[in-house]
Order: C-alpha cells, then structure tokens, then sequence
C-alpha cells in the first residue's frame, strides 16, 4: 500500500477553525489552520459574527484581521468533522462566554469527533464541560480551571487524549500542528 502524501492526509475533512470577534492569538490561528490546509484539509473559519474577525500578537498588539466563513450560530457539529480552538487570552475568554460555540464544542466531542485546541483555548473546553477524566494541556495558568472541571493538567509541548490535542503556547505550535493533522487524519471519517 502507497503512503499517503502530506498533502492527501486529509482529504475530504473538513475542519472549523475558531476566530473570537477581537482577540485569537494571530498565529495560532494561522499555522494550525495553515497545516490542515496543508495536509488537503476543506477549511472554514468559524466566528461568533460575520464579517472580519481581528487577531492580536502576544495578547497585547492588534495585528490582521481575517474573512468568518460561518457563524457559529449557524453551523452544527454535524458539519465538520474536527474543529479547531486558537489561544489568545482575550478570544478564547470572548469564545467560552458565547453559548453558541460552546454548545457546538459540546455537541462536537459528544459526537467523538476530533479537537485541537491551544494555549487559553482550552478555557472553552471547561465551559463546554468536556475535560472531566482527560489529560491535557494549555496555558500554565489555566492549570487550575482544568484541574477543578475534572481533568489532569500535565506540562508537555503536546497532549493527545482520545481524540483531543492540547498545546501550551505558539512555541508548541510544530508539534501541535503535526499531532492535529495526525490524529483528525486517524479519527476523521
């Protein structure tokens, strides 16, 4: 049997990538999005409204701003075969506080579909109540909420528990990339 080239690894999966209306950390939503493209994924940006959405550098420097494909409000899990959940302290709190998205992160894990989700991102995770017996990931200071929604907090440059990738930070982002394209690829219809 042919190995499949990077390129094919996600053919015909389709991955929503999550944008807050201001504040997803500009390169982790670029480079993951960028890598499952890569990898022949069909891509769409998922914000809470339409129109543009706006990233930030660092948390703290407005940086590009980026076409919403969809609103959250108007898709379902059924939709997409994995989703992806960008960092960025100001988006991902923005993110977890909109019931649409975390309607849609519970109904997507509920489904066992596959999620990558970095940095402050998995703040979306505990509100949509899905970390309870996991390992992961994230943000140092997140450590805590995870830890009291029910899951185990491990300090690693990538986590992947039943389906779900965790990275701390942009510095992770290689190896999140690679291990997201990798497990939607092994977990995607």
């Amino acid at each position: 049997m042919a190995m499949m080239s990077d390129a094919q690894q996600l053919e015909g999966v389709t991955v929503g990538v999550l944008i807050a209306e201001n504040g997803t950390e500009e390169i982790e939503f670029t480079e993951s999005k960028q890598a499952v493209s890569d990898a022949g994924a069909t891509v769409r940006v998922l914000g809470t409204e339409s129109g543009e959405a706006r990233t930030v550098n660092n948390d703290l420097e407005w940086s590009d701003s980026y076409e919403v494909d969809a609103v959250v409000s108007e898709v379902s899990a059924s939709d997409y075969d994995a989703l992806i959940v960008p960092g960025g302290t100001v988006g991902a709190d923005t993110l977890r506080l909109d019931s649409d998205v975390v309607e849609l992160l519970r109904e997507h894990d509920a489904a066992g579909k596959p999620l990558g989700v970095i940095c402050h991102g998995p703040w979306t995770l505990v509100e949509a109540d899905v970390v309870d017996g996991r390992t992961l990931t994230s943000y140092p200071s997140l450590q805590t909420d995870i830890e009291n929604a029910g899951g185990e907090w491990v300090d690693e440059e990538v986590v992947t528990d039943d389906g779900l990738v965790t990275s701390r930070n942009p510095d992770d982002l290689p190896a999140f990339c690679d291990a997201i394209v990798e497990t939607f690829a092994a977990e995607s219809p």
